[in-house]
């Protein structure tokens, strides 16, 4: 399983987002850690489908389960809806349910 974080220079709120990330991965059991990918232009943006940062990629696959829907892509913070209101980082259980998800 390969467990992606996209990011682009600048944003502060990945580097809070990596170590809650990897504990999550460690605590699910999934190996290989957690891979930082930086997109580095707003061409890059559009072609990874970058919708923000941070990112988070499940083998390929935004874990936002409203994600394949947008094309809002771009060099810029990333907001998620949550229960708490709007917050920089995904809501942890859109991680756990993306990592316990069956792989296609």
């Amino acid at each position: 399983m390969r467990v992606e974080l996209l990011y682009f220079d600048g944003c502060p709120t990945y580097r809070k987002l990596l170590p809650r990330l990897e504990a999550i991965v460690e605590r699910e059991g999934v190996t290989g850690g957690v891979q930082l990918r930086r997109v580095k232009s707003v061409e890059a943006a559009e072609q990874e489908r970058f919708l923000g940062s941070p990112t988070v990629r499940i083998d390929g696959r935004d874990i936002d389960p409203s994600a394949a829907a947008r094309s809002d892509f771009g060099l810029k913070c990333r907001l998620y809806p949550s229960s708490e209101g709007t917050l920089g980082c995904p809501p942890e259980q859109w991680i756990v349910n993306a990592l316990r998800q069956p792989t296609k």
